[in-house]
This record gives structure tokens, C-alpha cells and sequence, in this order.
């Protein structure tokens, strides 16, 4: 009897201990997955809008490939938000109105991210990528004032007025002051073409938006 009641005891206090360790074991995990995000807070904190340069189409390709990559990874301490910026915009094909969404900004890709060796190759090398906008393909920040202008997401465009049959006078590069008559407008690329007079035969020539003026 005295025997198997020094083995309940044994027992109980074999589970107290048990207890204790394990109460002790959770203290130290909740402390350093605090810890660890107070530390992933801070990255973020620091980290900073950059922009590369992709192959023309390759835009969502580029995104999706690096939003794998820091899930695979483990870089979401470094890498936070991928952005590919767009807007609305309404086609009409046959007399029908559609809304459709075209990229801001094609051939660009905005990244929020810390910068260091490993982050700067793993992005640069990524598929599709042709490297960061900035001097010699050093990764330069924007500014708060550039972000805000460039937009994240859905941001309005002024609207562009000139239609087939109006004339245009160009206002930059190489036919900078000529003018010429619209034949097409291509809104979801946010470019025209233009019938201008070179060498006294009219030649077609595709222009953006920003090249041209309304005459």
C-alpha cells in the first residue's frame, strides 16, 4: 500500500513539473514571436517603393513570379507588396460600352521592399525582369511625392479629347512641330496613328498620347 502510494505521489508531481515546463516552454514561445514581430514591424517599416523594368506584356508575369518567390522563399520580411498600377476605362466596340483595365504604366513593375544582395539579385534575376530603374541599374527610391503621383492601384488618367479625323501637331522627337491628321486612336495603349507628310508623301506613324497636341 505505502508503495503504491509513493508512486501516486511520484506520479503527481511528475505532472506538476510537466505543467510548469510546459506553462514556461509557451511564455518563451509567445516572447519570441513577439519579438520576432516587433523585428518584422521595424523591416517594414524601413523598407521603401522601388521600380524595375520588365519586358514589354511581361508585367503580371513579373509580379506573380516574385510574390512566389517570398512565399517560397521566406523573404516576407523583406519583400511586401508587389504592384502592377492600373485604371478603368470604358471601350465602346459596335455601339457597346465595356469597362476594361489597362496598366498605368506598361513595362514597369513597383516593388515595396528592403534592398540588399540577396533581395536585389533574387528580383533582377527574376524572369521577365530587365533590371531597376535608376544610374546603372541601381535600385533608386522613390520619393512620397513620386509615389503619390505614380499612384498604387486604381488612379485616373485625364481624359484624352482627340479623335479620328482631328489634327494633331507633334510635340516631341525626331517629327517634333509636324502636323498630321488622326487615322486611329488606340485608348488602351494610350496611343495614335497619324497620316504626317514626309518628304511630300504622307507616311503613317504611331505616337503616345504625350507626344501630340491637338491643332
Amino acid at each position: 500500500m505505502a508503495e503504491d502510494n509513493n508512486k501516486d505521489i511520484q506520479e503527481k508531481e511528475n505532472l506538476e513539473i510537466n505543467d510548469e515546463v510546459l506553462e514556461e516552454t509557451e511564455e518563451l514561445i509567445d516572447e519570441v514571436e513577439s519579438e520576432e514581430n516587433l523585428a518584422q514591424k521595424e523591416r517594414e517599416k524601413d523598407s521603401k517603393w522601388y521600380v524595375v523594368h520588365t519586358y514589354s506584356g511581361h508585367e503580371n508575369k513579373v509580379k506573380i513570379s516574385i510574390e512566389k518567390m517570398v512565399e517560397n522563399r521566406g523573404f516576407i520580411d523583406d519583400i511586401f507588396e508587389v504592384v502592377v498600377p492600373t485604371e478603368e476605362y470604358v471601350s465602346t466596340t459596335g455601339g457597346t460600352e465595356k469597362v476594361k483595365e489597362r496598366k498605368l504604366f506598361p513595362g514597369y513593375v513597383f516593388i515595396r521592399m528592403n534592398v540588399n544582395d540577396v533581395t536585389w539579385y533574387l528580383v533582377r534575376n527574376t524572369r521577365g525582369v530587365t533590371g531597376f530603374v535608376g544610374p546603372g541599374s541601381k535600385p533608386v527610391p522613390l520619393r512620397d511625392d513620386e509615389m503619390k503621383a505614380f499612384g498604387v492601384g486604381k488612379v485616373a488618367l485625364p481624359d484624352f479629347d482627340i479623335e479620328v479625323g482631328d489634327q494633331v501637331k507633334v510635340t516631341t522627337g525626331a517629327f517634333k512641330d509636324l502636323v498630321g491628321r488622326v487615322e486611329e486612336v488606340q485608348q488602351d495603349k494610350r496611343k495614335l496613328k497619324t497620316f504626317i507628310s514626309i518628304f511630300g508623301r504622307d507616311t503613317s506613324v504611331e505616337l503616345d498620347f504625350d507626344d501630340v497636341e491637338k491643332v
